[in-house]
């Protein structure tokens, strides 16, 4: 049934080879550039490219602080804590979602809660939020407690999910009526934009990654965004266990943590960072082609970018008919060399999570039923 598919991607990506979901790329400058700090000696978590990467990522993005760490994972713990998570806390999160997100929450010995996700946007739901908000908590003295736990709501997190932009205004919006911070998990969504203002951060805070399957690279490495210069200074002298500047002494006044981004892998994250708009237009073709083929055929509906967002479309996604259809689809396109991949399980169906407060959450498990991400990268297009 999905041969004229398998034919399509093969013809689309020129290769009758494997087909990975998304590879990097990497080009001469990148080479340039890592060599240069290898010449340099400053390989570790001081050096020029952490400064330059920290600074291009801010103008890239119109944040007006960026703040480089060696992972997404990394960046979302110290984001959590700048914004008041602690021990026996709670965050609202979402269920479709990578593990780390969840993760970071327990990092700090606190308990994540989940709410559902709206179906075209596939992250959180404002409406959820609202509904769990209004039946699950109550605001005591400007801070919001769980009804039947009794523990404090520390924070709000929501998730771009594969790219596309969820609602984020209007859960900024409901999450300040209950005096609860919101920090952006936009681990997937470099070069994704809301009317034209990027993601990351609409919230008091939010993040970014660079993985190895991210839109870009540099193997490891996360970011921390923020308009507040008092936060972001915060957030850097956190991810450099909180030593206080001396010419020699080593002193530190804080429980802090190594997180900073060497500066061998931000030489890449620059040169990378230098190639982002062309990668982001490449990305739209290949998600332009794939719309155009799921709209002639009636097994598959791709998923496009909502309205009034424009989507980096890190990983292109389809739902399909049912369960059944979304195995048999697995089954078949690997079998034939191109790497597919269902959605992410569920965060409260993992056994460390299963035992999480939740709402209702028909559409995460309607979508977790039916998506499928296809090759995405742009290794061999073009």
């Amino acid at each position: 049934m999905y041969k004229s598919f398998i034919n399509f991607v093969r013809e689309l990506y020129g290769t009758d080879r494997f087909i990975p979901l998304h590879a990097p790329t990497f080009e001469q400058r990148d080479k340039d550039y890592v060599i240069d700090a290898i010449d340099s000696t400053f390989v570790s978590s001081v050096g020029e490219y952490v400064n330059r990467f920290e600074h291009d990522l801010s103008i890239f993005t119109g944040a007006a602080r960026a703040v480089a760490t060696v992972n997404g994972t990394t960046a979302l713990q110290v984001a959590l804590r700048l914004a008041g998570v602690g021990p026996g806390d709670e965050v609202i999160t979402q269920p479709l979602t990578f593990v780390a997100t969840a993760n970071a929450v327990s990092h700090l010995g606190a308990v994540p809660v989940f709410v559902d996700v709206d179906k075209d946007t596939m992250g959180m739901s404002p409406a959820a939020l609202e509904s769990f908000l209004g039946s699950q908590t109550v605001l005591k003295n400007s801070h919001t407690y769980n009804r039947h736990t009794g523990r404090h709501i520390a924070a709000i997190l929501p998730m771009h999910t594969y790219g596309h932009p969820c609602r984020i205004r209007e859960i900024v919006q409901t999450a300040d009526k209950w005096s609860i911070p919101v920090v952006e998990d936009a681990a997937e969504a470099i070069g994704s934009t809301i009317n034209g203002r990027h993601c990351g951060y609409s919230g008091k805070l939010g993040i970014l990654s660079f993985n190895g399957n991210k839109t870009i690279t540099c193997g490891g490495g996360g970011a921390i965004l923020s308009n507040d210069e008092h936060v972001a200074d915060h957030a850097k002298y956190l991810t450099t266990t909180a030593k206080i500047p001396h010419a020699w002494e080593f002193d530190h006044d804080e429980i802090a943590y190594n997180f900073r981004l060497p500066n061998l892998n931000a030489a890449l994250a620059c040169a990378q960072l230098e190639r982002l708009p062309v990668i982001l237009q490449k990305k739209r073709e290949i998600a332009s082609a794939y719309k155009t083929f799921f709209d002639s055929h009636d097994w598959g509906r791709f998923m496009t970018e909502p309205e009034n967002t424009q989507s980096n479309y890190w990983l292109c996604t389809i739902a399909l008919q049912d369960r059944p259809s979304r195995d048999a689809f697995l089954e078949q396109t690997n079998a034939a060399g191109l790497m597919t991949r269902p959605a992410w399980k569920l965060m409260n169906r993992l056994s460390m999570y299963s035992g999480c407060q939740t709402g209702p959450l028909s559409n995460a498990q309607w979508l977790y039923d039916r998506i499928v991400n296809l090759p995405s990268g742009i290794q061999t297009h073009g």
